[in-house]
């Protein structure tokens, strides 16, 4: 069995390279994140001419989550109880302006797909550690963790899959210095990640196809992706009896190039 993750950086903007992603690589599950678009107006029919049932949680222009599977499509969830809305300023346009009248970003979708629970998720950004936003993004994390912790009873073969927005460590980053007084590198932000493995989380950290580091994100400016300046913040934290299974998994950087690619790169995990 294949599981992927992908932020897409719009589904709609990156179909083409999706749907020959899809044919070429044929993985069973795919996790996509900032899909930035409302469900109704997802790509169902062109992804299910290739095979895949599509789980879509989206509102508009912003965020977005989906899971596209070929080995089935059960129990569906958009999003998981206790979710925080953002009521900070500055909200997304997406977003009522009246407070109380908010509801969650379209962050997470969950489904059972060929005898695993998986999530697609997208962590809050968090902007600046001052921000309000950076707040919420702690919150989100913390709702997520009591969400899995519910599940892991009844789910033993989970996996949650995503742009997490968090850099787990040092090695996660192409230079430390530069990200000094910035958000995905803090200690709570770490902290948060270190209490989802508590819940008897692996990191299934893959193979980097350049240089020493498994980077799945690089920024649109010039020279990034080639001088490999990026980080780790695509993740896939898998229960044992997941990653037991696990018998590959690396970053698909050639999904990083060419013209008009996202700015993240799929991690891609073959399971026994």
């Amino acid at each position: 069995m294949r599981l992927a993750t992908w932020n897409v950086n719009s589904v709609r903007a990156r179909l083409p390279r999706l749907l020959e992603w899809l044919d070429e690589g044929r993985p069973d599950i795919v996790c996509l994140q900032e899909t930035k678009c409302a469900a109704a107006q997802f790509p169902a029919d062109e992804v299910g001419e290739l095979g895949y049932q599509t789980a879509a949680h989206g509102d508009g222009r912003w965020n977005g989550v989906a899971i596209l599977s070929a080995v089935g499509l059960e129990h569906v969830t958009l999003g998981f109880p206790g979710e925080p809305s953002y009521e900070g300023e500055a909200a997304e346009p997406t977003l009522l302006d009246e407070p109380g009248l908010r509801k969650p970003e379209a962050r997470a979708v969950g489904a059972n797909c060929g005898g695993l629970r998986v999530w697609s998720l997208y962590a809050p950004n968090g902007r600046t550690p001052e921000s309000a936003h950076y707040v919420y993004k702690l919150e989100w994390f913390a709702a997520l963790r009591t969400a899995l912790a519910a599940e892991l009873g009844g789910e033993p073969a989970l996996a949650a899959c995503g742009d997490f927005n968090v850099a787990p460590t040092d090695d996660d980053v192409w230079d430390p210095a530069v990200f000094v007084g910035s958000t995905h590198v803090t200690p709570p932000e770490r902290q948060a990640l270190a209490d989802l493995r508590a819940l008897g989380l692996q990191d299934v950290v893959p193979v980097p196809m350049k240089g020493p580091h498994p980077y799945t994100y690089w920024d649109y400016r010039a020279g990034m992706f080639h001088a490999d300046k990026g980080m780790r913040i695509d993740l896939v934290y898998a229960t044992d009896a997941v990653a037991g299974r696990v018998r590959k998994a690396y970053v698909d950087r050639e999904a990083r190039k060419g013209k008009g690619p996202s700015d993240h790169a799929p991690v891609v995990v073959d399971l026994s």
